[in-house]
């Protein structure tokens, strides 16, 4: 079964989609192993890890759908990836649909922010005119060749334009026919809850560890009847801190020993790779017990 069509039936079967952020094939893994039943591919991850960079629109597309097919082949579950704003015009758009379909991904977010865009609780950001969001969206769904990859209409403007023209442009988002609505950088409790009474297309919310978010638990973003919420920056976050802290330990002592026991062990590590099957596999070939006769 594709991953699209495997999406498509998590949207329809009952309990909210959490989908933890990952920027690599070994966090795509471990969050797989864990029992997930789908990947998000982070923007501001994939331009931290693999650039970088800050999130500020400075990866190209190419890099971003190159990234999302490395994950894709890593993992059997379907993974959700960030599009930010396509790259530019409705043809661009249009591209960017077709690149991240023929890597593999089940869905990708299309924002509504001008390009280059920002991460985002960050200040400064800019909007597209609302009209040109049913072109955007309109542009992303014929671009698809497979009627089930998820087109998820996003908006950044809460912190732009306010709440009320928010809502205006989640309005334009279902009428122009996306698959989901995400509204970012949600500020409070209460807007995520209106959200959910004010639209029926299935929604997504953005868990951010951030004290300008409001932490509401999976249990009551599933029984406000949220069907997805992504963890986009947790591995990131909690790398960062993890790493940071091992070496200035090993700076400041000259050893790691003490903190074997709040690391992974090696075996566990290469076997969330594959190693042992491939080893196995190996093995198979070279004594010439293959299934293949």
């Amino acid at each position: 079964m594709r991953s699209t069509t495997r999406l498509r039936q998590l949207l329809q079967d009952p309990g909210i989609i959490v989908a933890p952020g990952s920027y690599d094939c070994l966090t795509a893994k471990i969050i797989e192993r864990e029992g997930f039943p789908a990947v998000y591919m982070t923007g501001a991850g994939t331009s931290a890890a693999k650039c970088g960079y800050p999130d500020l629109g400075l990866l190209t597309m190419t890099e971003m759908v190159a990234n999302a097919a490395n994950i894709v082949r890593s993992v059997d579950v379907p993974v959700i990836a960030d599009g930010e704003t396509g790259y530019g015009g409705v043809l661009n758009i249009a591209r960017t649909v077709r690149e991240y379909e023929r890597a593999g991904v089940a869905a990708i977010h299309i924002e509504d922010q001008k390009h280059p865009n920002r991460i985002g609780f960050m200040e400064n950001k800019e909007v597209i005119p609302i009209e040109q969001i049913p072109r955007n969206i309109h542009a992303a769904l014929d671009a698809r060749t497979d009627e089930d990859f998820a087109i998820i209409g996003r908006s950044d403007a809460l912190s732009v334009t306010g709440w009320d023209d928010t809502l205006k442009r989640c309005e334009t988002i279902v009428k122009a026919g996306a698959d989901v609505l995400f509204v970012e950088a949600i500020e409070t409790r209460e807007q995520i809850e209106q959200l959910s009474r004010e639209f029926d297309l299935p929604l997504m919310h953005n868990f951010v560890e951030s004290p300008k978010a409001p932490l509401v638990p999976v249990a009551d973003l599933e029984q406000l009847g949220y069907k997805i919420v992504i963890f986009s920056c947790t591995a990131l976050l909690s790398v960062t801190k993890a790493f940071s802290h091992a070496m200035r330990e090993l700076k400041e002592k000259g050893t790691t020993t003490h903190l074997m026991d709040s690391m992974a062990d090696l075996d566990e590590a290469c076997d969330i790779v594959g190693l042992s099957e491939m080893v196995e596999q190996e093995k198979q070939y070279l004594s010439g017990e293959s299934n293949r006769h």
